[in-house]
């Protein structure tokens, strides 16, 4: 009953809370619910980030995957700080200059309205056949398993996780198609304060029992029962027999890893449409910089709680890690707070989804049904359209989501691979945009294709012997490669100009650069420390 009532009383007040602040927004307008009236501040963009990236299939896939490999896995998380420093420094202040709505608006300035098109479809089809349906069946499992649903009603587990996947993709649109951007910005800080309170919970508690009332000696005994867990640096093979199965080789960091945090904090439309909405350039970096921050955090709360549930299971559980976060929930955490961590659950998965879902409909609103299908169209009409595209994509998603059950090495990993087939192709033409003045349209487009077709052949089809992060390393290499190329045949015919729209201040947060710095140096102490552990 306690339970309940907790898990009640604080969704409760996060949508009690949401609606009251969006009381005076008019969300009828193009900026008004797709960007929130550009007012958002640096603290609400920070909550809101975090909460759109970190879902079930981090708290889910990541603790399980650090319960199988140990602590290797890190690498996700400290080294997105280097991304959103770079993101802070330079493409923020860029995309506020240009007052992009979109990040495909912006490739419609430097390239042509095909190129725009194409990565906005890319988009919408990595969010439907990637991002949500994960989220959606990870956030399942999870509810599933702490509330027991299957036992409750008298049906299979796989009927409960079905209910629930429903059940929660429906909340999740409704906040999406109602709310509108600043209704998801407000209900992702208070629900990402709440992960971060919930989520560190979780290993106190934990360490508290470990360590007879004392966490400290907890985590010592966590530490010597196996002390290679918390070895962040891989000995994994990322080339030749092995290295499609290793999680994430140490030389990976250097290739592909940080093309693809580049693309995911300063380019995916989910997670820099919160920037865009920023009051001014100052709050955009704030937000970038205070997220960095939390994201060296966040390995205390999906990283470190699989290493302890290394402690209390052992190895019985390697045949589904994907159980073991909620199994060491339902162990440590007493019944009062259970409903309260459900609640923060429910929240995670909802941020996800129904922030892929406000910015899929974004995209298709205005970068594919105003410059393709009605040119003349109003901003009510536009913000119509992207209340039934969220409602579609919602559908689709619901019906997909259970089947990603079963993912071999791990929900998480699944996440990564497919990301990769949509990330480095987009990835390569936006750098490209903006390093590359020589780079044309018709470059662009045939890096874009090149690079679809090379990932999937790779790595789904010939299946080498080389993992999967170098491959988009090797990815990024050719499709600029390809783009230089075609674009020597088919050259620029008007060269590109950043023109100031003038839609906000773009004065820089004066300690900014200070705290990038202070950022990039905390990743690389992190590293030096942690992977010196034998």
């Amino acid at each position: 009953m306690l339970t309940l009532f907790s898990f009640l009383a604080f969704t409760g007040f996060v949508a009690i809370y949401s609606t009251w602040m969006l009381r005076k927004q008019n969300l009828a307008t193009q900026d008004g619910y797709f960007l929130g009236g550009r007012s958002l501040t640096g603290v609400v963009i920070a909550g809101s980030m975090l909460l759109t990236n970190i879902s079930t299939e981090h708290l889910v896939g990541m603790n399980g995957s650090a319960y199988k490999n140990g602590a290797i896995i890190i690498a996700w998380e400290v080294t997105s700080a280097i991304a959103l420093v770079i993101g802070a420094l330079y493409f923020i202040p860029k995309y506020l200059r240009m007052g992009l709505t979109t990040i495909p608006e912006f490739l419609e300035k430097r390239f042509d309205k095909m190129t725009q098109a194409l990565i906005s479809l890319l988009l919408i089809i990595s969010f439907v056949v990637t991002l949500l349906p994960i989220v959606l069946y990870t956030g399942a499992i999870n509810i599933e398993s702490i509330f027991g649903i299957s036992e409750t009603l008298g049906i299979t587990q796989a009927e409960g996780i079905w209910l629930t996947v429903v059940v929660v993709g429906v909340i999740g649109a409704v906040y999406a198609i109602f709310g509108g951007l600043k209704m998801v910005a407000y209900t992702d800080t208070i629900n990402g304060f709440g992960l971060l309170i919930a989520g560190l919970l979780v290993p106190v508690f934990a360490l508290w029992d470990i360590g007879d009332g004392n966490v400290i000696d907890g985590l010592v005994k966590v530490f010597n029962n196996a002390p290679e867990k918390f070895n962040v640096i891989s000995t994994e093979p990322s080339v030749g027999p092995g290295s499609r199965d290793s999680i994430l080789p140490f030389e990976v960091l250097f290739t592909g890893l940080i093309i693809n945090q580049l693309y995911f904090w300063t380019m995916h439309q989910s997670i820099v449409q919160r920037a865009l909405g920023a009051v001014s350039l100052k709050e955009a970096q704030k937000g970038l910089l205070f997220t960095g921050i939390l994201k060296i955090l966040i390995p205390l709360v999906i990283v470190l709680p699989g290493i302890i549930g290394f402690y209390f299971f052992g190895d019985t559980l390697f045949d589904s890690q994907d159980s073991v976060y909620p199994e060491l929930v339902k162990r440590v955490l007493p019944p009062w707070m259970t409903g309260f961590f459900v609640a923060v659950i429910m929240g995670a998965i909802l941020s996800t989804f129904n922030s892929a879902l406000n910015s899929a409909a974004t995209i298709f609103s205005l970068d594919i049904f105003k410059v393709y299908i009605n040119k003349a169209a109003k901003e009510g009409q536009l913000v119509r359209i992207g209340k039934w595209v969220s409602a579609i994509l919602a559908i689709v998603s619901i019906v997909v989501a259970p089947f990603v059950a079963n993912a071999p090495a791990g929900l998480y990993q699944l996440l990564q691979q497919l990301n990769g087939i949509f990330f480095i192709p987009m990835a390569t033409v936006i750098i490209a945009g903006f390093f590359f003045p020589k780079v044309s349209a018709a470059g662009a487009k045939a890096g874009l294709a090149f690079g679809l077709g090379f990932y999937i052949l790779m790595d789904l089809i010939l299946q080498v012997n080389l993992h999967f992060v170098h491959i988009w390393g090797i990815e990024f290499i050719l499709n600029l490669i390809v783009m230089h190329l075609v674009s020597a045949q088919f050259p620029v015919k008007t060269p590109f100009v950043m023109v100031d729209s003038g839609k906000l201040s773009i004065v820089p947060w004066k300690y900014a650069t200070t705290l990038g710095w202070i950022l990039i140096a905390i990743t690389v102490i992190i590293y030096v420390i942690l992977g010196t552990i034998a």
